[in-house]
């Protein structure tokens, strides 16, 4: 017999299906393609590099530029413009390069949208003059475990996990950098190695992160060189809901 009534006890699975007034969910995850021994860097497209967060001092627009071989392939930008709040552009690659309309405060997410789903090279983005997003050779998706709370929401961490391939091992950190602080601190640390399995935590009691907090998850690779992956869930409710 078919249901006749909207599931009620599960509050995840409505607030990702639109039921849930004022609220919406983000997952973030990231890889690092090979981390060198002893480096230190955030879980992104580049090995042993911390994200240039300080390039987005003054905000600015986003400036593509890629092989020929991608000419005419759409790019989706995702980010938060001068105030931050949400802000998406598309844009299309002519001549290997491309540059958006808006100016982005922040950038997280881009990705391929036409019809093949890959990139043929490297695509990099650049926010003045400062690389801030990478899409790898066939990948066709940034692969960056950060993220910034836009203004009007507070963010809820429900859930974070990281893997290492093989016999890599290292120290993996959530740096936070809460809204209108100047520096980052450590708000979760762990520890992942490819021969003990992966970290995964669920937050019985989720972490509140206000508007305006960036997030960055990094490691330190103690022993071998190695792939790394990161990825985080965060509920966003709306401020000031009745």
């Amino acid at each position: 017999m078919a249901a006749t009534y909207y599931p009620n006890e599960d509050t995840n699975l409505n607030i990702a299906r639109g039921l849930v007034k004022g609220t919406k969910h983000i997952h973030k995850f990231g890889a690092v393609p090979t981390m060198s021994q002893s480096q230190y860097g955030t879980v992104w497209d580049i090995n042993d590099t911390l994200y240039p967060w300080s390039a987005f001092s003054t905000a600015n627009t986003v400036v593509v530029t890629a092989n020929t071989a991608d000419n005419g392939k759409s790019l989706v930008i995702v980010g938060l413009d001068n105030n931050y709040n949400e802000l998406e552009e598309t844009i299309t690659i002519s001549s290997g390069t491309a540059t958006t309309t808006n100016t982005f405060k922040r950038v997280f997410r881009a990705y391929t949208t036409d019809s093949s789903s890959t990139n043929a090279n490297v695509i990099n983005f650049a926010v003045n003059s400062q690389t801030v997003a990478r899409i790898q050779t066939g990948k066709g998706q940034t692969l960056m475990a950060i993220y910034t709370v836009p203004a009007g929401y507070n963010g809820y961490l429900i859930h974070g996990a990281m893997t290492a391939q093989a016999s890599a091992d290292g120290t993996g950190e959530m740096y936070v950098r809460y809204g209108g602080q100047e520096s980052f601190r450590i708000g979760h640390s762990f520890e992942v190695s490819g021969s003990g399995g992966q970290y995964d935590y669920t937050f019985n009691v989720p972490l509140q992160i206000p508007e305006k907090t960036d997030i960055d998850v990094r490691v330190t690779t103690r022993t071998n060189n190695g792939r790394y992956t990161a990825a985080f869930d965060v509920i966003l409710i709306k401020t000031g809901l009745a």
